[in-house]
């Protein structure tokens, strides 16, 4: 008996049906993802079965589910006693990028209100001498003296009447607590009327402390309800976040900020190979991080690299969707903020940005980290993702989530409900 062809490649065709289907089941309800990624988080009390069902792995990686934005616990400005009656004036300047801008603002905040002074609006300076701006260069004006209304007295400038050569220089640490005002800075303004404040960093975790202090409700709001982009730079970072989405449509929209720069990391030494602790992660590493923690091919990548460096080609071979600002930022918009060689754009473009995008990875430790980590926790985007050298090929993403998002350790977390 002869035998008809086309009944075997239809049954041959059945049989691969019905195979398929019994993988598909297989990974879906019957294999245990722990099984398939074998390592326990890091973090004790994180609960990452419950993380976990707000994962999605249908979108080309182990995308996360937004949580809702947090409410803010500080006190109402209405909340606030009312200074009637202001006396001398406190400057400062915005330096070394937006992440430190926050922090800034929030010590100039708080020592202006311990010492009922009118806080004069503060100009911005970059990296190079002789390189200033207005604050409404890049920020909004309005927002910030609206925010501030009721607590604060803010002026745009100093009066003719007074002079900047008759005011003190003042440095602070970061985070700045009442006792030390009282201790450190009223005496100083008390004498001379006028101060300049200089803030310093002798760390820059933002982690959460145990002490109350008094200042805590204000630099809150300062931190977080004062501080916007104008709307022309807005609008920059709107139209680069919605071209990332634009081409991230293979995974719904979604997309990956990594704050890796390539001068950082040399200046870090990250580059020449493993250390006992890391606080950097250059491309290479980056690049086998995400893949061993589930992120597809097709994943849309940006990086806070300003142009494109060979160093970088590793990372473009694994996930070939990975763009610098020159990529995605509109041509239109380059000649004011990508090619006038002015850094201070670029940089609150990507601290922006990456307070934005559903993932941000800090490839490099520091301010930058902390304060787009703050920024996130207050509106729900909490898959920040720490990078570590990962053993073998995978491991689950639940294992290398921010601190800041585990054990819930960062200052946000104690002005946002």
């Amino acid at each position: 008996m002869g035998v008809d062809l086309r009944q075997v490649v239809a049954g041959i065709l059945t049989i691969t049906m019905f195979v398929m289907l019994g993988d598909m089941l297989k990974r879906d309800y019957i294999d245990n993802p722990e099984e398939r990624f074998p390592g326990e988080a890091r973090d004790v009390g994180f609960d990452s079965g419950n993380v976990m069902e707000k994962f999605s792995m249908k979108t080309n990686g182990p995308w996360m589910e937004e949580s809702e934005a947090l409410t803010p616990c500080w006190k109402k400005k209405a909340d606030f006693d009312e200074i009637e009656d202001y006396k001398g004036f406190v400057t400062f300047s915005l330096t070394n990028g937006p992440e430190y801008h926050v922090s800034q603002i929030s010590d100039a905040v708080v020592i202006a209100r311990y010492l009922q002074a009118t806080l004069v609006l503060p100009d911005i300076r970059g990296d190079r001498p002789g390189d200033e701006r207005k604050f409404e260069d890049i920020y909004d004006v309005g927002k910030f003296i609206n925010g501030l209304d009721g607590v604060v007295k803010v002026v745009r400038e100093l009066p003719d009447s007074v002079s900047i050569r008759d005011f003190e220089v003042v440095r602070v640490p970061n985070r700045v607590s009442e006792a030390y005002i009282a201790e450190k800075i009223e005496p100083v303004f008390r004498s001379k009327g006028n101060i300049r404040v200089a803030s310093y960093f002798p760390s820059v975790n933002m982690r959460k402390t145990p002490q109350k202090d008094g200042s805590d409700t204000l630099a809150c709001l300062a931190m977080f309800d004062t501080l916007e982009l104008k709307p022309e730079v807005n609008e920059v970072v709107d139209d680069m976040v919605a071209r990332l989405k634009t081409l991230s449509h293979n995974s719904g929209g979604r997309f990956i900020a990594v704050d890796l720069r390539v001068d950082m990391l040399e200046k870090k030494g990250c580059n020449g190979g493993a250390s006992a602790t890391k606080s950097c992660y250059n491309a290479h590493e980056i690049a086998l991080f995400l893949r061993k923690v589930g992120f597809g091919s097709g994943t849309v990548i940006y990086l806070t690299q300003s142009r494109w460096d060979e160093s970088l080609d590793v990372l473009k071979d694994i996930f070939p969707k990975t763009y610098t600002k020159e990529s995605v930022m509109p041509a239109e918009k380059k000649s004011r903020f990508l090619e006038s060689e002015d850094s201070e754009f670029e940089k609150v473009i990507d601290y922006y940005l990456c307070s934005r995008s559903d993932v941000f990875v800090p490839a490099i430790s520091g301010l930058f980290y902390a304060n787009v980590a703050g920024k996130r926790i207050a509106t729900g985007k909490t898959q920040i993702l720490v990078p570590a050298e990962i053993p073998g090929t995978s491991s689950p993403i639940t294992s290398h989530f921010s601190p800041y998002i585990s054990k819930r350790n960062h200052m946000a977390h104690t002005c946002f409900c």
